[in-house]
């Protein structure tokens, strides 16, 4: 079945990933100098064939990593020398269990106030691209395939929606390095989730078919919230929903350890 799917989820980059890459080739190289503009949003959304949210999100990355700045009203310019990247780091390597459950505690955090201000914030563009991301994991989901992607841009577009760029910015720095991806050595469909000897967590392999099921029913409930303009109820829901993919992962994890 995965012969079918569009996407290889470890050969073939996210769009924001493809435009970051594409920016960050021309800086190093010096065809953007510092202090050089960089290419319009229009510009980057029909030079690379993606959507205004994709080239914000990669302008997000940019600025998280220092090598550009985006000036109110002005546009996004080369920074003059790449500053510290932590954040952007840690999104772009493979991290320890230790540090995703540390970066799933700050999203807690982070992301239950971003639900709440969504509920109260968004605007009809910001539902139409949640649902889009939802449905595009149902549809990643039916098929076997990987649904890392549509999981982070579902969680990205309600950060977008509290209208704070700060959020957005904070998750997209973060990048899906916490979104939980267990690697027991199992079929999609198999509905028990046991893990064989060997299995390692943390991999880049599909989540379990049950917990995609799970994670699928969390998001509509944060969805169906922020949809109402219920704050209470988008908080409630998105700790609810990041907790327990703090647990998932810590089960997870100690599976893993228990079969070696």
């Amino acid at each position: 079945m995965s012969t079918t799917l569009p996407e290889h989820p470890t050969r073939t980059k996210s769009q924001p990933q493809r435009v970051v890459d594409g920016v960050s080739e021309r800086i190093h190289s010096g065809a953007l100098k510092p202090g050089d503009r960089v290419p319009s949003e229009p510009g980057l959304m029909q030079e690379f064939g993606v959507s205004r949210t994709v080239v914000r999100e990669a302008m997000s990355r940019l600025q998280a990593s220092g090598l550009v700045e985006t000036r109110q009203g002005v546009g996004t310019f080369v920074l003059a020398s790449a500053a510290p990247e932590p954040l952007l780091a840690i999104g772009s390597r493979n991290v320890q269990v230790r540090q995703k459950l540390a970066m799933l505690e700050l999203r807690i955090s982070l992301e239950s106030e971003a639900a709440s201000l969504a509920a109260v914030r968004r605007r009809e563009e910001h539902l139409v691209a949640m649902r889009a991301a939802l449905d595009a994991f149902d549809a990643q989901r039916r098929a076997g395939g990987s649904t890392t992607e549509p999981d982070f841009q579902f969680h990205v577009q309600i950060a977008a929606a509290t209208g704070n760029e700060y959020f957005e910015e904070v998750l997209c720095s973060l990048g899906n390095a916490t979104i939980p991806r267990p690697a027991p050595d199992t079929a999609p469909d198999t509905p028990t989730g046991d893990s064989k000897p060997g299995a390692r967590f943390g991999e880049a392999q599909p989540m379990l078919e049950s917990g995609k099921a799970i994670t699928q029913r969390e998001h509509e409930a944060i969805f169906d919230a922020i949809h109402r303009g219920d704050a209470a109820a988008a908080r409630a829901a998105m700790f609810m929903h990041l907790s327990n993919s703090r647990e998932r992962m810590r089960a997870s994890n100690d599976s893993g350890n228990h079969s070696q």
